[in-house]
């Protein structure tokens, strides 16, 4: 999808609304299937703002709350920000941690006060984000030293079998030319990946950007595979719309994940690009 450079309107909430509309209806197969954070982030973002353990985290785009709950034991406060009123409100019903707390805003507009958090993180959701407005909301609420990081992995990831790989991209190549047919993708708004680190280092909003490579390993099986399939908002618009598994091709990746790899778990190995910027 091309890149959009659409400016934010007076009202931020509804001109973001598409976007957030794409991630309800499915919160709880998104919150079962998704791989979580490398165990060593925390470690390393907190060692970048030079601190031991933060006051606060926030976590935009935080969706069902799996990037929000790694930070419990390392932050005095943790926040998770969303647009969506489906995933926040699964996310709070089944958060446990006294520390965490969760708020619907925006990653350009989160309410958070100058200058009161030492880490913010977007996991696996800065490409849904308008780039220059999230970094200067950044730049705005972390203390000096503060560190941003958008974080990203490769999909999908590195299993044991490597048939299920280009299984996996025609899959999800067919359901974004069908995503396209049936008008899915219509006002949403989305940027690429590759482009984020020069964004962040042309916003003028960090003193330091930088990139490192995390990765972490994970298990699954047929059923978590098919699971990540369905935990991708292009496969749960299209079923949304009323398309079915089979129509997507689901039926078929299932019967086929079932064949090569079966119901014995396995290491998944996930690879993460985490784009840092210090302010």
């Amino acid at each position: 999808m091309n890149e959009q450079r659409d400016a934010p309107r007076a009202n931020p909430q509804d001109d973001w609304r598409v976007n957030a509309e794409r991630f309800t209806g499915f919160a709880g197969c998104y919150d079962s299937f998704r791989q979580h954070p490398p165990a060593v982030l925390p470690e390393l973002l907190l060692q970048l703002a030079g601190v031991a353990r933060a006051k606060l985290v926030a976590d935009l785009g935080c969706g069902t709350g799996i990037s929000t709950r790694v930070w419990a034991p390392h932050a005095e406060q943790v926040v998770g920000i969303d647009p969506s009123d489906d995933m926040l409100g699964y996310a709070a019903a089944i958060e446990s941690s006294p520390n965490i707390s969760y708020r619907k805003g925006l990653s350009h507009a989160t309410g958070l006060p100058d200058a009161c958090a030492d880490v913010i993180t977007c996991s696996q959701s800065l490409h849904w984000m308008d780039p220059a407005g999230t970094f200067a909301e950044a730049a705005r609420v972390l203390r000096p030293g503060g560190v941003f990081a958008g974080y990203d992995c490769n999909w999908p990831p590195a299993i044991g079998c490597w048939q299920i790989d280009p299984a996996y991209r025609r899959l999800m190549d067919y359901a974004g030319k069908l995503a396209v047919r049936h008008g899915l993708t219509r006002g949403l708004k989305q940027w690429r990946k590759e482009e984020h680190i020069a964004r962040m280092r042309n916003s003028g909003s960090f003193r330091y950007v930088t990139e490192v490579l995390l990765h972490s390993v994970e298990s699954g099986n047929a059923e978590r595979i098919v699971g990540l399939v369905l935990s991708q908002g292009i496969v749960a618009g299209l079923l949304k719309l009323g398309l079915t598994q089979a129509e997507i091709g689901v039926d078929d990746f299932r019967a086929f994940a079932q064949r090569e790899m079966g119901s014995d778990t396995r290491p998944w190995f996930f690879s993460y690009r985490v784009r840092v910027g210090i302010v």
